[in-house]
């Protein structure tokens, strides 16, 4: 097999595409490899992927808004996603998230994933992606160096009259497309996968 090539085109028994990957590719590490990165800069200058879906359809964008914590006494994260996205019903579908971070190498990648619509085309394969099967339910990227797998908890929608800062509103949430107000999800961290 070659490496490179998206595993969606092998006609693989799930449980065995299951196995192999596990065996192939990623690597279960502690989630207290998360103490280890900076996660201001991994999230806010680096970004991730939020992906959701199955084998066959997944949905996957970049984000750059998020947040790490401890809440309820789980490691959480915490996403925001606008409704309109394609992401979102996929998302919305599934009980589990990935939170994706590459290499500094695939930064066109994450540039594809954050302004190009899977509705309009097939930008996994657009930007170079081999999606990974984690298990069931759950898909990450080969080229991840940090995979998050997160089980969703909490989802609420903003509304303008919860800002107390009205500037935020102002300069993020406008009149300009894509300016529509962010569901808010707060996920936790099951696993972790280098």
């Amino acid at each position: 097999m070659i490496r490179n090539q998206p595993l969606v085109e092998y006609k693989l028994n799930v449980k065995l595409l299951f196995v192999f990957q596990l065996y192939y590719n990623m690597k279960k590490t502690d989630i207290a490899r998360l103490c280890q990165e900076d996660v201001v800069d991994l999230i806010g200058r680096q970004w991730m992927l939020v992906t959701a879906g199955t084998p066959d359809k997944l949905g996957t964008m970049t984000a750059s808004w998020g947040g790490v914590g401890f809440l309820w006494n789980r490691p959480v994260a915490f996403i925001f996603i606008r409704p309109e996205r394609y992401t979102h019903q996929f998302v919305e579908k599934s009980e589990y998230v990935t939170l994706s971070f590459l290499p500094d190498e695939y930064r066109k990648a994450l540039q594809i994933c954050g302004t190009v619509s899977g509705r309009d085309t097939n930008k996994v394969a657009d930007a170079n992606l081999t999606p990974e099967f984690i298990r069931s339910g759950v898909v990450g990227f080969a080229q991840s160096r940090l995979t998050l797998v997160c089980k969703k908890l909490f989802k609420t929608s903003m509304t303008e009259d919860s800002f107390i800062d009205k500037e935020v509103l102002k300069r993020w949430y406008n009149d300009q497309p894509g300016g529509s107000l962010h569901d808010v999800y707060v996920v936790e961290i099951n696993e972790a996968y280098i």
